[in-house]
């Protein structure tokens, strides 16, 4: 996996609902590395601390594959990497492969792999359609959100370097999935309940199901 950009986002005021919202979901490339640290990337904005930001929602990555499958849908956006809010947009990232848990060193930092990420409203603002939110679901690609465990700088080129490979086989799609899911996987649910790198809440809201 390679970084293709380094995106950060300003405060960006909103209509919903008919009220005045900020975000910070409009994310562009930028030509400095970025800062990691363990709750978020410096510069970068984070208004909703309910639901971004936090340690195990510090960085977002979301994949450069996936692109073109979306340009696709929507030709007429004026489009640019950061598109789905995302700090990293990161070649050669599959959900499909990735496990919770996975270690990795890109540039001078250390991150974790931690979940992924669930669409909101935020989003389909940015695209104009809040029909994106299900097409976003459905895809089964959503990128994924890491912990930082040594915080440093990463930049456009660096190379992922796995570190340590979860022992938890549950993958960042199976996760995916698993949240959706309106019958549930018991062998996924159990795999989900003893992953230690999944935020406890998430943890103990699926164990209901065993």
């Amino acid at each position: 996996m390679k970084v293709i950009a380094t995106n950060l986002g300003k405060p960006t005021k909103i209509q919903w609902n008919g009220k005045e919202e900020v975000t910070g979901i409009y994310k562009y490339p930028t030509t400095a590395p970025l800062l990691l640290m363990s709750t978020d990337v410096v510069n970068d904005t984070v208004i909703d601390r309910k639901h971004h930001g936090g340690t195990s929602k510090a960085c977002y990555l979301f994949s450069a594959d996936v692109y073109a499958y979306w340009k696709d849908l929507y030709p007429t956006l004026e489009w640019n990497w950061g598109m789905f809010g995302e700090n990293l947009t990161v070649q050669g990232l599959n959900e499909a492969t990735i496990r919770i848990g996975d270690i990795y060193k890109i540039g001078t930092a250390i991150v974790q792999v931690s979940q992924p990420r669930e669409p909101c409203y935020k989003l389909g603002i940015r695209f104009g359609n809040q029909q994106i939110l299900k097409q976003f679901i459905d895809h089964n690609r959503p990128g994924t959100y890491v912990r930082i465990l040594q915080e440093g700088t990463v930049k456009t080129g660096d190379i992922f370097t796995l570190v340590e490979q979860s022992k938890n086989e549950l993958t960042v799609q199976d996760f995916y999935k698993l949240l959706f899911a309106k019958e549930k996987d018991t062998y996924l649910v159990k795999l989900a309940v003893n992953n230690t790198a999944l935020p406890e809440k998430k943890r103990t809201r699926l164990a209901k199901y065993l």
